[in-house]
């Protein structure tokens, strides 16, 4: 009798083991993992790579799992994808806008689904969003005029712009503007034409400038153009005609090719987004979002819809004065890669 008690009492503690076990195993695989579902414009273009992977990367630091898909410049595909984000359950979606008007049916779908959006870089209109990460666009627009009339302060100008379905593109158009009126309007620059580049795509860019010096006889004395991907383009027209470092031109996102190209002399200003910065504040905002937390903002932005809460960053200016103190500095690129021969 005392063996037989003996031998139920061990079956007992060894269930109430194997039980506890058994709770505490189910507790840590019930533990939900965030999902963050990421819709990118276009993973063509370097700089989308760079904020995909450095987003990643917090998002993985802060617990999460990132889900990243690219439009490949697409509109409807985009609007897909936002769709089968929703399908998959993701916990807050996170948006790099194609075009910037025209994805309000999915986000409407996700809000009505409990899920968080936020619009990353780019705004979207007429959209329920919960936030918005960006940098003081229009002041990149007047950066990138100012270093390029630092250069020149008369003569002919042409204005090559971004993506005409990218907000975006039109506040740094505003930034420029607001920049070379005042030398337009007392006659010091005269602006022989501008024109917008669909997609932002170099091969779009590269004929609009090859036209233009064909037009103006190769007359033009400084090109403002809107980012480091459609500059590299006018550059390449540029070099063509042995024009390739004496006009002045702009860009931006401190693509390594335009860092290279600064080092060289063929290319002015662009204009550094610390992508790290933005890339790593969107992650926990997102993260927040996903913890039915309100980030803090620093101001707002009304997109037609709702006044959206807002963080603005701050853009740098460079030159070639400057690279060692900004994008090497920061670790961005290194002084080999940049000034390679």
């Amino acid at each position: 009798m005392k063996n037989l008690l003996k031998a139920l009492s061990l079956s007992l503690i060894l269930c109430i083991s194997v039980v506890s076990c058994g709770k505490d195993a189910n507790t840590d695989t019930d533990v939900k993992k965030l999902v963050i579902g990421m819709s990118l414009d276009d993973l063509r273009l370097e700089r989308w790579q760079k904020d995909r992977d450095i987003f990643t990367s917090e998002a993985n630091k802060l617990g999460a799992e990132v889900v990243a898909v690219s439009s490949d410049g697409d509109a409807t595909k985009q609007l897909s994808d936002i769709e089968n984000l929703i399908a998959k359950g993701v916990d807050v979606i996170v948006i790099i806008p194609k075009d910037g008007d025209s994805l309000s049916p999915a986000i409407a779908q996700a809000v009505a689904d409990g899920i968080p959006v936020m619009a990353y870089d780019r705004l979207i209109n007429n959209a329920d969003l919960s936030y918005y990460v960006t940098f003081d666009l229009e002041k990149v627009g007047r950066m990138q005029a100012e270093g390029v009339l630092a250069a020149k302060n008369k003569g002919r100008f042409f204005y090559l712009g971004g993506s005409p379905d990218d907000n975006n593109a039109h506040l740094f158009r505003k930034g420029a503007m607001d920049v070379l009126k005042p030398y337009i309007d007392n006659g010091s620059i005269e602006l022989i034409g501008e024109q917008m580049t669909q997609s932002w795509l170099p091969d779009v860019a590269l004929p609009i400038i090859e036209n233009m010096l064909t037009a103006e006889n190769n007359k033009v004395d400084a090109i403002v153009a809107a980012n480091d991907a459609i500059a590299g383009a006018a550059v390449q027209a540029l070099k063509t005609q042995g024009l390739a470092g004496i006009v002045p031109i702009s860009g931006q996102d401190a693509d390594l090719s335009a860092l290279q190209r600064i080092a060289k002399g063929e290319q002015t200003v662009t204009v550094y987004k610390p992508i790290s910065i933005l890339a790593k504040e969107a992650a926990k905002i997102a993260v927040d979002l996903a913890n039915d937390k309100t980030p803090t903002a620093n101001s707002s932005i009304n997109n037609k819809f709702k006044d959206v809460p807002t963080m603005y960053l701050e853009p740098i200016k460079v030159t070639k004065d400057n690279l060692d103190s900004t994008v090497i500095a920061d670790g961005w690129a290194t002084k080999e890669d940049v000034y390679q021969q």
